[in-house]
């Protein structure tokens, strides 16, 4: 384990980057030129103006009111003071259950810090089994850890006793969260305003059918199968190609606009651009020319390919939006086996419009096994390549390995405070870096999976994430990082004697841990609300892209909560700190310090400036209570190996009972809260119905929902014509191009799996 000088070395680097990127948020926020930037919100809700157009010369950029310095830290208790319901009403419900995560680590954490400190660590300083390990090597931390404990030790009871308690105690936090969330949630569905994805099921894998097309058939089953509630279906195009040139479009549009801007600066100078790749060589020619041209072209393109899209029939996926009269209608069509054949027919709630993923409707349904199969196998192999960068990153952390692999380092390495921050601060910036386009590589395969909603991509994309920090940041700085610091032991020891190794690298891993928690809990959430990124492309925008205040709205990037990101590294903190409770105390402090500067960085930026692309329920709540769960016993297991070490037999069967509790407490949960994210109750629906009618009788549903599901990419009018609408309230009869069957000499091969039953036969009398 390190010392307290690297310690202290990587934690008096981590505070002043945090103390400097605050109070540069500080002053930046309350310049009137950033103040788009940083309450973006406000904005996009109509409720905040710019504070340049009431001021006149060099105050519209820089704030001149020095009282304002003097308050520049009023920004901390303003992003404590909205209420919870406030919150919700503002933000949603994803973004204020989100910020509960932290808080959820500090009701953990804040108790059973305490206790350790007043319990396990007395217990530990006291032991004195370092001191009289003559051949040892030891800092003044190790003291306050495990490892100061001999082997056979009675005061492993301590920290058994302490492992019953700090579970119990979460056990009951977790319950008791995972009860408030789910009626934040119920309350939220029966609050929530008419949305169109509450009357409107995803129906996929339509089978086919030689007499209809792809609408008719959808129409058809949803008229005869749920004749009282079918409204009306939206069918879903292959617009993929479509999509790629409305993007490639808007690119060009950009360019044209920021060329006319530099023209209209300069007029007696006309821009010029050239022709080839990037712009680096090719023919010169007029930039605004070229770009009109172009621009002029695309159209042509784009009308070309929406014609096609409209008219080919092969445009046309087996797969509509069904929309119903109710929702208790769309409830019961969403939760139910459509025909007696599980694979046709397949529904399931409609995201709402905004969290559609549009791409992947291309996708055929058949497919999707296929892709999540080899996705999976892709993952494996992901995490499997980089355990090589992790081990490099882990030999970092021992000067002795760097020393040995690079000799002639040696004379630079040995100076005092180069070593403290090789030691103290290098491995977790560097481990910070390879984790960066980590994510970007997770959701593009989450993508390929082909799951149809934003926010299924984000929590399957945060599963994956999980897993790769659990495994390689986790299990990988641990195994790998012994591996460097024991070879000569692991070669020439016996096999038997490998697990205790392995066991005793647990606390030795807990200085890396310290300062991964700081560089990227610490620094890192405070680099989050500065926006650096955010902030300097406004400008750029602003300087050479906007014209209008429209222009400059669309400049502002408020960003979101990226939750596939996010969540996954919040629950690496509470893993540590599961683990490192019993183990080495002395991380809690920090991880504390974490989940405190999050929940109000984060509070800060879900009330001033994210801008959520969908909103979910908190549907991800049962995803962060399992990967608790999972910690848990991970922390547990791990505590079970530790003392399996330590020639404590008796106090290792002590333990065994723990996980077996946290199973059963998980499926307790399970079957308690996780129906409320799964299903909606039909008792809510008719509830929520009843109100719907008595509040607004004269509400035009089918006008309300028939554009709801149409392809970003189509104009509105495009897609009126290839709407079917049921008229079923005006004909009792369900028109039909299907030739009637009913006297064949053999059995139909369309059963009621495509559509076709003992109940529409009747209903199709030949005119």
């Amino acid at each position: 384990m390190g010392s307290l000088n690297d310690i202290g070395v990587a934690a008096g680097i981590n505070i002043l980057s945090a103390l400097g990127f605050l109070l540069a948020f500080a002053l930046l926020r309350i310049q009137p030129i950033n103040d788009r930037v940083y309450f973006p919100r406000w904005y996009l809700k109509g409720t905040r103006s710019s504070p340049r157009g009431t001021r006149a010369g060099f105050s519209k950029f820089v704030n001149a009111d020095m009282s304002t310095y003097l308050r520049f830290l009023n920004w901390m208790p303003a992003a404590l003071q909205m209420p919870e319901p406030e919150l919700i009403e503002h933000a949603g419900l994803d973004s204020a259950v989100y910020v509960r995560i932290y808080l959820l680590g500090l009701k953990i954490f804040v108790p059973i810090a305490v206790l350790a400190f007043i319990v396990l660590v007395p217990v530990n300083w006291t032991s004195g089994t370092l001191e009289n390990e003559k051949t040892l090597n030891y800092d003044e931390i190790d003291k306050l850890s495990i490892s100061n404990l001999g082997k056979g030790s009675k005061r492993f009871w301590a920290h058994i006793v302490m492992a019953y308690v700090f579970t119990f105690w979460t056990f009951y936090v977790l319950y008791h969260e995972y009860k408030v969330v789910t009626t934040m949630r119920l309350r939220f569905l029966a609050n929530q305003n008419r949305r169109p994805d509450q009357f409107t099921v995803l129906v996929r894998n339509v089978p086919p059918d030689p007499d209809e097309t792809v609408s008719e058939h959808v129409e058809h089953f949803f008229a005869v199968n749920h004749r009282d509630h079918y409204l009306s279906h939206q069918i879903v195009y292959n617009a993929n190609a479509l999509a790629s040139l409305v993007e490639k479009k808007k690119g060009l549009q950009n360019w044209l606009v920021y060329y006319e801007n530099q023209h209209a600066r300069s007029p007696a100078k006309k821009p010029t651009v050239k022709t080839g790749l990037w712009g680096l060589w090719g023919q010169r020619v007029d930039a605004i020319e070229y770009y009109k041209s172009a621009i002029e072209e695309l159209c042509k393109q784009e009308d070309e390919e929406r014609q096609k899209v409209m008219s080919d029939p092969n445009s046309i996926m087996p797969a509509a939006f069904v929309s119903f009269k109710s929702q208790w209608g769309a409830a019961v069509c969403a939760q139910t086996q459509q025909t007696s054949n599980p694979t046709v027919w397949l529904t399931e709630w409609a995201p709402e419009p905004r969290d559609v993923y549009w791409p992947n409707l291309a996708i055929p349904f058949v497919e999707l096994s296929v892709r999540r199969l080899i996705m999976a196998v892709a993952v494996f192999f992901l995490t499997f390549f980089f355990m090589i960068p992790i081990a490099f990153v882990q030999s970092l952390a021992n000067v002795d390995d760097l020393e040995r692999v690079l000799p002639f380092l040696k004379p630079i390495i040995e100076r005092n405070s180069l070593k403290s921050v090789i030691q103290g601060f290098l491995p977790g910036i560097a481990l910070k870096i390879f984790l960066i386009l980590l994510p970007i590589i997770l959701m593009t395969m989450s993508k390929i999976e082909g799951h149809i909603s934003i926010s299924g991509l984000d929590r399957t994309t945060a599963s994956k994430y999980f897993m790769f920090i659990f495994v390689n940041v986790f299990l990988g700085s641990v195994i790998t990082g012994t591996a460097f610091q024991q070879l000569d032991t692991f070669i020439h020891q016996p096999a038997n004697k490998i697990p205790e190794t392995v066991g005793e690298s647990i606390p030795m891993k807990a200085t890396f841990f310290i300062t991964y928690v700081m560089v990227d809990g610490w620094a890192g959430v405070a680099a989050e609300v500065l926006r650096l990124k955010p902030l300097v492309m406004f400008h750029i925008k602003n300087a050479f892209l906007v014209r209008t205040e429209q222009d400059r709205e669309q400049a502002m990037d408020p960003g979101s909560l990226d939750f596939g990101t996010t969540e996954p590294r919040i629950q690496l903190y509470f893993l540590l700190g599961l683990v490192y409770a019993v183990v080495t105390p002395i991380l809690l402090p920090f991880i504390i310090v974490f989940f405190s500067l999050a929940y109000l960085v984060f509070r800060h930026q879900i009330i001033n400036v994210y801008s959520q692309q969908y909103e979910s329920g908190a549907l991800f709540w049962p995803d962060v209570q399992r990967r608790l769960v999972a910690a848990l016993i991970v922390s547990q297991i791990l505590l079970l190996g530790l003392l399996s070490t330590q020639e404590a037999e008796k106090s290792t069967v002590a333990l065994l009972p723990l996980p077996v509790l946290t199973i059963w407490f998980h499926y307790v949960c399970k079957g308690r809260f996780e129906p409320a994210f799964i299903k909606f109750p039909l008792q809510e629906a008719m509830v929520k119905d009843t109100l719907e009618r008595a509040n607004d009788p004269t509400l035009n549903l089918r006008e309300y929902l028939k554009d709801a599901y149409v392809h970003p990419v189509f104009q509105k009018n495009d897609m009126y014509e290839l709407v079917a609408m049921d008229e079923e309230e005006k004909n009792p009869l369900v028109a039909t191009r299907r030739q009637a069957r009913m006297n064949t000499p053999v059995d139909s091969k369309f059963n009621s799996s495509s559509g076709t039953n003992e109940g529409e036969f009747s209903r199709m009398r030949p005119a």
